[in-house]
């Protein structure tokens, strides 16, 4: 990330909103990232009528290796000289790229690359990737591209390998972009992921593996044990994540993951609160008033059992029940999902 001053960033976002009118409608259809009134649901929904509609089950899908840290300013520039006449507004432009980094105290120079977090970054990525889609399309693919995620579908594991052998050379003889070789395959569409979703041959959606093992990354950073944060915080903390997360993948069949998904966090809530009660006896007061029996309490607080299988009880989880948590405020995934989907 390379965010620029307060000044650069409202020069920036002047020259972008005089160049986006000019340009983006000169852009590509199958283009979707950083464009207005396009979203990663419609690049989704192209991909998804190329394989249920016209029977492409296979995908070139290339990883454009640290993509917006080895952009050629040179390249760049000439293709950007294509659409601005105004030598100043260059110099400009060229200036922005070439401005070095604050790194640990010390400025860094830079004579490649466009980083993210500057508003004219997206834009200048779409113009130099614009030559990748030109040629995709005079070449009859079909394809959907989001900034530097691609794929293209194909009818064969043949056709598909020598898209990719062509596509690579070009992008690294022409445009001077390194693929990485080790991420990009040529494959059935399922077994690729495409903006965090797994697409199937009828058509559907999935949620990626990746993008499940990253969301519970997420909260096991959220719900960690030593963080001294209260419930109340920590529980207001997931709900913005979740529900943002739930949102994105709402076209996604996936309501048995969310299912699993509600009960994997109730546990790693409930682990949490135990834990905030250190000992034995305060996990005990704290069942009891949760209308654990007596009995039962003392015993399961005695046991010797970590908070991890604390959580994972019977009584625990009759004391920290689905409706306990409702009365705390925790959002329920599957419950969001099916309001989106109705």
């Amino acid at each position: 990330m390379g965010i620029p001053t307060v000044v650069d960033r409202m020069v920036q976002q002047a020259i972008l909103q005089v160049m986006n009118p000019i340009i983006d409608p000169t852009f590509s259809n199958s283009s979707y990232g950083f464009r207005p009134e396009r979203d990663p649901h419609m690049a989704l929904e192209q991909a998804r009528t190329y394989v249920a509609q016209e029977g492409r089950e296979f995908v070139v899908d290339f990883d454009l290796e640290k993509f917006f840290d080895r952009v050629n300013h040179d390249i760049l520039m000439s293709r950007v000289a294509r659409r601005i006449g105004d030598k100043r507004l260059l110099r400009i432009i060229r200036r922005f790229l070439r401005a070095g980094l604050m790194q640990d105290g010390v400025c860094v120079a830079r004579d490649e690359g466009t980083p993210q977090g500057g508003p004219l970054s997206p834009l200048l990525a779409n113009i130099l990737l614009d030559d990748l889609d030109q040629e995709l399309g005079r070449r009859g693919h079909r394809f959907c591209r989001y900034a530097d995620d691609c794929n293209i579908y194909v009818e064969s594991l043949a056709a598909g390998r020598r898209v990719m052998e062509s596509v690579v050379r070009f992008l690294e003889k022409k445009l001077h972009l390194r693929v990485n070789r080790e991420k990009s395959a040529v494959a059935t569409v399922g077994e690729r992921k495409f903006l965090g979703h797994r697409l199937l041959l009828n058509g559907k959606l999935g949620i990626s593996p990746k993008s499940v093992k990253r969301a519970k990354e997420k909260v096991r950073q959220v719900t960690r044990r030593n963080r001294g944060a209260s419930l109340v915080q920590v529980i207001v903390e997931l709900n913005r994540f979740l529900m943002g997360w739930v949102l994105y993948y709402r076209y996604a069949a996936c309501r048995a993951e969310l299912i699993r998904m509600d009960e994997w966090i109730r546990r790693k809530l409930r682990c949490y609160r135990l834990k905030q009660r250190k000992r034995g006896r305060s996990v005990a007061s704290f069942l009891r008033k949760l209308g654990v029996p007596d009995k039962q309490a003392s015993r399961l607080a005695a046991s010797g059992k970590g908070p991890w299988r604390l959580a994972n009880t019977p009584q625990a989880k009759s004391a920290m029940s689905t409706d306990w948590f409702a009365a705390q405020e925790l959002e329920s995934l599957v419950l969001k999902y099916d309001s989106l989907r109705s």
